[in-house]
């Protein structure tokens, strides 16, 4: 058998890849004068058809069309579900605008009370070194759930804490303001038993209460009004430190109320104390808000005597921004959520964006493409037709589906909310609705962070304290508001850190209680 030589081999293999070339051109050439002979066909629709989840552009639902779908009543393009989409997207120009609108609202909230972003002077004007030390009683009340921590602050920026979660019940959010802080107390009273604790021995505490409260000193401050479902009387208007200490008399503890903190300003304390670099605390979950350090000279409507440090922690209250309805994309969805509120006209911004309201926003537009036949046969039942039925917590569940069917959140669906024999595409529109409500929320997080770092001149660098089940918890979350912070801030974003703060809330009112002077 001949060998092949040297020169040989190069030749052969030039003429086998030509060979293959010529073989397949002549293939392609023939099939596409075959396919010239047949009619167009409209592709098989796929999940692939809506827009990925951290998309920013906005594209239309679409959802194909073809005789093998026929039977499910499927089409090429839906005037509804288009609309919809295009409502809830917000684009770079629309993000751009609103940072915009926010800085000048924020520096009208400085300049004088009476404003729509209320800026409030936190009192809280020295940062924390990592030196402080000391154990410290700490409340919480964020909303949904009320905590009771005891903080041990160890020095170098390290924190030791033990804490109980007690739940509000709606009985006390709409009751009378005695009942509620009663409540309180008691909840501290067996959290001291539980951990044996010396009822005798003198205390301090921080007090987090999450709600807008005029302050006028580190342990004093009215309340402006309710959110977040409470309307429990008696309490607006008046010092909550007042109607706590009453409390405490009542129950005949040991405790001084050191200090009034805003969980915002404590997420921020708390997370500065391990980290010099954060200037911005926000929290991203029942509700939402902001807290930041500003120079005191920015400040015009401050009256509160010499600030020797220079600065002061301002709660900026962001839940209230453009109540107005100037710049926000606000869907017909926003409006009759907003209608049957019990705060209706006012924190627009929170409604948009909080995990209280989040779900509902969804429901809302589920039963209002029922009724106009695009979803479920145009079928709906009393689970869903129950306002605030559906959960945040189910959204995060269904945008976590990877499944080709979607099968958890037909499980949501038909198991939790008794739709009967939902469809794949059905499904689908069901996975897109929440997904277009949480990247808006998502992307207007991030322009209030994104107008907040530009109003303190921060792009050069600069930690975000967010504390919050949504950006923690929610699926994405955290990347979409990366994503829209490149948008507005270009390369600047880089030098914007998003950290995960937890139990932010509780640990900086410790911190704040353990250093206040007053």
């Amino acid at each position: 058998m001949a060998e092949w030589t040297d020169s040989k081999t190069p030749l052969f293999l030039f003429g086998l890849t030509t060979g293959i070339a010529v073989s397949a051109a002549t293939q392609f050439l023939f099939n596409a004068l075959a396919q010239q002979k047949k009619p167009a066909q409209r592709p098989v629709p796929t999940i692939a058809n809506a827009p990925s989840p951290n998309s920013v552009p906005y594209t239309p639902i679409s959802i194909g069309f073809n005789s093998s779908s026929q039977q499910f009543g499927l089409f090429s393009e839906s005037e509804n579900l288009s609309k919809l989409e295009k409502d809830f997207s917000i684009s770079a120009a629309s993000l751009n605008r609103i940072v915009k609108h926010f800085i000048a609202e924020m520096k009208k909230g400085l300049q004088a009370d009476g404003n729509t972003l209320k800026m409030i002077p936190s009192f809280v004007e020295n940062r924390p070194d990592g030196t402080e030390t000391g154990a410290v009683l700490a409340l919480d009340m964020g909303g949904t759930n009320f905590r009771v921590c005891e903080v041990i602050l160890e020095g170098q920026g390290r924190v030791r804490m033990r804490q109980r979660k007690f739940a509000i019940s709606e009985q006390l959010k709409t009751g009378t303001a005695d009942k509620l802080f009663d409540f309180f107390v008691d909840c501290i009273q067996k959290f001291l038993d539980e951990v044996q604790a010396d009822l005798n021995e003198e205390r301090r505490l921080g007090f987090t209460f999450s709600f807008p409260v005029q302050q006028t000193a580190i342990n004093k401050g009215y309340l402006m009004h309710w959110n977040k479902g409470f309307t429990a009387t008696g309490v607006e208007g008046t010092d909550v430190v007042d109607l706590l200490t009453a409390a405490i008399r009542r129950k005949k503890l040991h405790i001084h109320v050191s200090a009034l903190v805003n969980d915002t300003v404590g997420t921020l304390m708390a997370h500065a104390y391990s980290d010099p670099q954060t200037h911005v605390g926000v929290i991203l979950g029942t509700g939402t808000n902001a807290a930041y350090f500003e120079s005191i000279d920015r400040v015009p409507k401050w009256a509160g005597g010499p600030v020797h440090s220079g600065e002061m922690v301002i709660n900026t209250e962001w839940g209230a921004f453009d109540n107005e309805q100037v710049v926000l994309p606000v869907t017909k969805y926003d409006q009759q959520l907003d209608r049957a509120s019990a705060n209706s006209g006012i924190q627009i911004f929170e409604k948009m964006i909080s995990g209280m309201y989040l779900g509902e926003l969804v429901r809302l537009a589920l039963v209002d493409l029922i009724s106009i036949g695009e979803l479920f046969r145009g079928k709906s039942s009393t689970e869903l037709a129950r306002p605030y039925s559906f959960e945040t917590a189910y959204m995060s569940r269904i945008e976590r589906d990877h499944t080709l069917e979607l099968s958890d959140t037909k499980a949501v669906l038909e198991d939790l909310f008794q739709i009967p024999a939902t469809s794949t595409r059905d499904r689908r529109i069901v996975k897109r609705v929440c997904e277009l409500v949480g990247i808006r929320s998502a992307r207007l997080a991030a322009a209030g962070v994104a107008a907040v770092v530009t109003k303190i001149n921060r792009l050069d660098g600069c930690t975000v304290a967010i504390d919050g089940s949504l950006f923690e918890q929610y699926p994405h979350y955290a990347n979409r508001m990366r994503d829209a912070l490149r948008e507005v801030l270009g390369l600047s974003s880089e030098n914007i850190v998003l950290d995960q703060a937890r139990d932010g809330s509780g640990q900086g009112a410790a911190l704040i209680a353990a250093t206040a002077r007053f």
